[in-house]
């Protein structure tokens, strides 16, 4: 059977992305897909508003942390709320280049457990570097790909988000349809399921 691309819009940056990637991955092996994991930034002070002021965003963004460390503990996953707003632009210079190599899956994964546990800087070349490293690819080369055309394949990622109107991650797009949010797994899988894609 021809397998199927969907797609996962994530950010290393989300919790719910985290506790999304297992979950996207198990499809590849209950259904007849291929996952493709496209990077996309979230605007977190536009979107919750300043998160230095006691008011009702604030609260919200708490709260959201709040229900992805109970989720996290289920899994026997860790999510330690970062001390600041993260930018994720060099992470995922880091995931486009794995990619390139198949290696996507063993560099997001420490990127993941790393971040969400605040043992790694995703703003930090020599920190990325690192993990690149540990995952078999040249380390070099990534600085190479960082200074030259890292930043062109990913404004053609968030140009692809703009193109599926991609608004949050983590966010699957099956056949054109979005399913917003890691609890909306269920629902992504009852429609490969409708689509004949269980193997």
């Amino acid at each position: 059977m021809t397998i199927h691309e969907i797609k996962l819009y994530f950010a290393y940056t989300s919790p719910y992305s985290f506790l999304a990637m297992q979950p996207a991955y198990d499809l590849e092996q209950s259904h007849n897909v291929r996952v493709r994991f496209i990077p996309y930034g979230v605007n977190i002070r536009k979107v919750y508003g300043p998160l230095d002021r006691e008011d009702a965003d604030r609260r919200k963004v708490r709260y959201l942390y709040i229900d992805a460390r109970r989720i996290a503990k289920e899994r026997g996953l860790v999510i330690y709320p970062p001390k600041k707003i993260f930018s994720a632009r060099l992470a995922f210079y880091g995931g486009l280049y794995a990619a390139k190599d198949r290696q996507f899956r063993p560099y997001s994964n420490r990127v993941f457990e790393r971040f969400w546990k605040q043992e790694l800087d995703v703003e930090s070349r020599d920190a990325i570097s690192e993990v690149v490293a540990e995952v078999g690819l040249d380390a070099a080369g990534f600085l190479n790909y960082v200074d030259g055309e890292a930043r062109s394949d990913l404004d053609a990622c968030f140009a692809e988000a703009d193109r599926d109107k991609i608004f949050g991650v983590p966010t699957f797009i099956i056949d054109g349809e979005p399913f917003w949010g890691e609890d909306r797994i269920e629902w992504v899988i009852r429609k490969l399921d409708a689509m004949g894609l269980r193997r």
